[in-house]
């Protein structure tokens, strides 16, 4: 890293990801759908909102960042064709997948739908659950009690279908953010690609979710940089232009993502198990690698907040969680979600993470590629955009 870092604060505009399923539903006509995040108006973005359409398909591409995408986009001529046309977006802090997909599926920033990172502390139970797994998690549609924009369009009679891997269904994360409408399963991009274009033919007002997780995950384990990753977009950037070539009359199509990611060297993480100066007065480590959430002990949080600011230094920035939230790292925060923040955050410059070898999983812990922080690598996505004929 050269000089210190600089952690880029989110816009929860009409260019964040919480935006972009409102105003999906507002093309297909459905009213009263307010993204909370977008307080600056769709009129001081730069951009038009987006024209009428009977149906939409949203595709979200997990880990697919907009400037992993620039920088690799010879692997996808399809989705670089798109990108003179694209809308430059963000997601918010931190930039992770759990979280995002609250923004997603509801319209509302983190501090407010609480979806606030990849391991998150209940403060009923005092204990740290993930909420990509669930595990031990609280009941979902209590965690997280706002309507979705999926039942917001299935309430205004759009069609509304959710296509992915079948463990979704049901599952923790999917019922806390992107409840609403029927749930179809399909294992290949192939197949989802064909649900996506019956779905939409059998319906005359229809918005259909399509995701597909393996870019991200081929990044974690190989690297955003390696071929796999490229040979992996190659295969992403096929299926999407059929799914384009077959998409119905009256239909526009959106290309997304979570989040992006950055390669983190083994020799630039730091292991709490072997780090005693900063694990002390460490209650409950949370949040992600990148992003992590500190829970102190009684008394302890100043201690720990000046113990990690002299040994990360410039390279990773420590606030106080109401710094945080007051810089507007989470949006418009409630009461109750801060809470759930941990009083220390600690946002990683782009060669750094932080891991605990006493709690993570090995398969865990061997991951290169991550992702959580503020860094324009990780904030930054595409929104891609296919009109309708």
């Amino acid at each position: 890293m050269v000089g210190p870092f600089t952690p880029i604060v989110p816009e929860y505009g009409p260019l964040n990801l919480s935006s972009l399923l409102p105003q999906v539903g507002r093309s297909l006509g459905v009213r009263g759908l307010v993204d909370e995040s977008s307080l600056v108006g769709e009129a001081n973005s730069g951009w038009a909102p987006l024209v009428p359409v009977k149906r939409s398909v949203v595709v979200l591409v997990d880990g697919l960042g907009a400037e992993l995408l620039a920088r690799r986009g010879g692997h996808a001529p399809f989705l670089r064709s798109l990108m003179p046309g694209g809308r430059p977006a963000q997601v918010g802090f931190p930039s992770t997948t759990a979280t995002s997909m609250g923004s997603f599926g509801t319209g509302l920033t983190p501090g407010r739908h609480g979806l606030v990172g990849w391991e998150v502390l209940d403060p009923a139970t005092d204990q740290v659950f993930n909420e990509l797994s669930w595990e031990g998690g609280p009941a979902p549609r209590l965690w997280q009690p706002h309507e979705t924009v999926f039942q917001a369009c299935e309430q205004a009679g759009v069609s509304v279908t959710r296509i992915g891997p079948g463990h979704f269904d049901g599952s923790g994360l999917t019922e806390s953010a992107l409840r609403g409408g029927r749930f179809v399963a399909a294992k290949s991009l192939s197949e989802r690609v064909d649900a996506t274009v019956s779905a939409l033919r059998n319906s005359q007002r229809a918005l259909v979710y399509l995701y597909w997780g393996d870019i991200d995950m081929v990044g974690h384990v190989h690297g955003c940089e390696s071929p796999q990753w490229g040979a992996e977009l190659e295969s992403v950037d096929a299926e999407l232009q059929r799914l384009a070539r077959l998409l119905p009359k009256a239909t526009s199509m959106h290309i997304t993502a979570d989040h992006g990611m950055v390669d983190v060297p083994m020799a630039n993480r730091l292991d709490l198990a072997h780090e005693p100066d900063l694990d002390a007065g460490v209650r409950r480590l949370a949040g992600d690698p990148r992003a992590v959430q500190l829970h102190a002990e009684p008394g302890a949080a100043d201690d720990v907040i000046a113990t990690w600011r002299e040994r990360l230094g410039e390279r990773a920035v420590v606030l106080s969680r109401e710094a945080a939230i007051a810089d507007g790292w989470f949006g418009p925060t409630s009461m109750d979600v801060a809470n759930r923040i941990g009083e220390i955050i600690v946002a990683m410059g782009p060669d750094l993470a932080v891991v605990d070898s006493r709690h993570h999983r090995p398969e865990f812990l061997a991951l290169l590629g991550h992702h959580g922080s503020l860094t324009s690598a990780e904030l930054s996505i595409p929104w891609l955009v296919v009109e309708p004929e």
